[in-house]
């Protein structure tokens, strides 16, 4: 069976490989549908890559989501940011995040710095 796989160039081009990815799933490995898999969702990923660009996360943002992950508090904060007034000015965007703070807070709850510098 030849396989007819082409460039994804528009948005009906990505809509139908992720159709047809859906389709080929649960294809067993070894399988040319496997192999049509594994090239589509090259495909795929290579173009979302391109037109759908992911933007970091806010540095509030990553800290509240670690905060929820490992049921902190605002006070288990304090180490890492400071007093209360100041975790409390930081989590509402009054205050940002100092290089110091960063450095903590990726040292001890393991958020890349990357996301704590922010855009």
């Amino acid at each position: 069976m030849t396989v007819d796989i082409r460039p994804i160039k528009t948005i009906e081009d990505h809509a139908a490989a992720l159709k047809r990815i859906g389709e080929l799933w649960n294809a067993p490995d070894g399988t040319e549908e496997a192999d049509e898999l594994d090239i589509l969702a090259t495909l795929v990923e290579a173009w979302e890559r391109v037109n759908i660009p992911i933007e970091p996360p806010d540095p509030v943002d990553a800290l509240l989501f670690r905060m929820d992950q490992m049921g902190l508090t605002r006070r288990q904060l304090e180490p890492y940011i400071g007093s209360r007034g100041r975790v409390s000015e930081v989590l509402s965007r009054r205050r940002p995040l100092s290089l110091a703070m960063i450095r903590r807070l990726h040292a001890g709850l393991g958020i890349p710095a990357e996301v704590l510098i922010g855009r």
